[in-house]
């Protein structure tokens, strides 16, 4: 599994090696003491991409905590070029040349009317790994528990890729975002439809989504938001030949890893 942009998180697991107990009583009640430090860490940042939670261990190695279960993965090494920010705020920044100036445009507006309404944040990363701004962008957006990193990146296949903070995941279910993804960031998806047209419908889901009254059926459904409707420009055929092709692994593409 690839991590594509390794924010620091409060979860870090660097706990001094436990003691050897010769009592199962004390083992016990240590092994209950770690599951309580643990849980409380995991509530302050979830880190979403596609159908995993994927933690910074070490700028290696990935902690992946899928919905069914715990395991390790191995992660890309973090980067951090601030150089490759914008000299002024932006709410979406495209350092990969996916989306027009237009475009920009209209998702901007559509985050700062979404984080007027619901003072939730929203922010847009499109980048090729690892061409990336990486960590830089935390302090730059001001990375809080109000805020969604969405990172658009094809390098490992599924494009739509979730950073949520702790305020956010306790009003969205998690299943959202792994639909979201498998609707408009599969493989298949962005291959015909582009990679803007992936961003743009992933950001107005987001948008119906984080509208929605806070309740047991909210956000059940990938739509697009009934506050503005974004109409896709298309590109000049000149823009689509400069994208570069995407080669997985040794070629062949095994389409489960894509479905969502």
């Amino acid at each position: 599994m690839a991590f594509l942009l390794q924010l620091p998180s409060p979860l870090t697991f660097r706990h001094p090696p436990l003691p050897v107990f010769t009592s199962p009583t004390k083992a016990s009640l240590s092994h209950k003491i770690r599951q309580t430090q643990n849980s409380i860490q995991l509530s302050k940042w979830v880190n979403i991409q596609s159908k995993s939670l994927n933690f910074l261990l070490s700028g290696s190695l990935v902690l992946a905590l899928s919905f069914t279960g715990v395991g390790f993965a191995e992660g890309k090494v973090g980067v951090n070029k601030p150089e490759l920010l914008p000299k002024e705020f932006t709410s979406v920044i495209d350092v990969a040349g996916f989306l027009s100036d237009g475009q920009e445009k209209r998702l901007a507006q559509e985050i700062a009317a979404l984080e007027t309404d619901t003072g939730f944040k929203l922010r847009v990363l499109a980048q090729n790994y690892p061409d990336t701004p990486g960590l830089a962008i935390k302090d730059f957006w001001k990375v809080d528990d109000r805020t969604i990193v969405f990172v658009a990146d094809p390098t490992f296949g599924n494009i739509l890729n979730f950073n949520v903070g702790a305020t956010v995941d306790l009003d969205i279910p998690r299943s959202f975002w792994s639909r979201l993804a498998g609707k408009y960031g599969n493989i298949f998806y962005w291959k015909e439809k582009g990679e803007d047209a992936s961003i743009e419908s992933a950001v107005m889901a987001i948008s119906a989504c984080l509208r929605e009254p806070v309740g047991a059926n909210n956000c059940s459904e990938i739509r697009a938001s009934a506050h503005t409707y974004i109409e896709r420009i298309k590109e000049p055929e000149s823009r689509l030949l400069k994208r570069s092709p995407i080669v997985i692994g040794d070629g062949v593409l095994d389409a489960s890893r894509y479905g969502g």
